[in-house]
């Protein structure tokens, strides 16, 4: 029983450690690779403490071994977009101006019960009220209401606002892309017009996000970055 006891000690250390280098996101949120490492880590983990005859060293570098990698992923990540879009995919729109894309939900496997439920969940029972709605690469649904069923502010008391969807992130690091500006209705010319204005190219921009109708927010990128 000491035995169980201590391996059993030693095993929370290192995977208390070992989750404090893969970061600090919420499980709900967890990437699909992250996801991968919980799971394999928390099943690892599992055998040295039911079985004693087994070394903990077989379990130790495994869940290290795992946790570098995880690492090692996440760094290229941030350097590669594509990989990054790979690895964990893309948002993705099923809901835009009102209408639900039936494609795209078939696309993402998401049935209208799964829709509904994630509605329920943020307190939305007219499928009517929503404006707009994306599923983030974590699974969860974020939706925007129409304006009329939006919780009024004071802007809005002397202004009518707008309907257009959120902005969308058109260039992220450096990286363009292509398909957000194409949604969005914005060809190639607008995109140099902006950047020429601003005086970066594309490899200069950390964050720039536009909507449907043409405004746009250009963030550079911070030197040494």
């Amino acid at each position: 029983m000491a035995v169980v006891l201590i391996r059993a000690c030693i095993l929370y250390i290192v995977i208390t450690f070992s989750l404090r280098l893969m970061g600090k996101r919420p499980l709900g949120e967890l990437q699909p690779s992250e996801l991968v490492v919980t799971i394999l880590i928390s099943n690892i983990a599992a055998i040295p403490v039911e079985d004693s005859s087994v070394p903990m060293i077989m379990g130790i570098v495994p869940i290290l071994t795992l946790v570098c990698l995880d690492v090692i992923v996440s760094q290229i990540m941030l350097k590669s977009a594509k990989f990054r879009k790979l690895m964990i995919g893309s948002p993705r729109i099923i809901v835009s101006e009102g209408v639900i894309l039936q494609k795209e939900m078939r696309k993402l496997r998401y049935t209208v019960d799964d829709l509904v439920e994630a509605m329920r969940e943020q307190q939305i029972f007219d499928i009517t009220q929503v404006h707009y709605a994306i599923v983030e690469t974590t699974g969860k649904i974020n939706f925007l209401l129409k304006k009329d069923f939006q919780p009024a502010e004071k802007q809005d008391v002397s202004a009518g606002g707008s309907t257009d969807n959120p902005p969308a992130v058109i260039i992220r690091d450096g990286v363009e892309d292509k398909e957000q500006l194409g949604i969005l209705g914005l060809g190639q010319g607008w995109l140099s017009k902006q950047l020429r204005e601003h005086n970066v190219s594309v490899g200069e921009v950390f964050l720039m996000t536009a909507d449907k109708n043409g405004c746009s927010t250009i963030i550079k990128r911070q030197e040494g970055m």
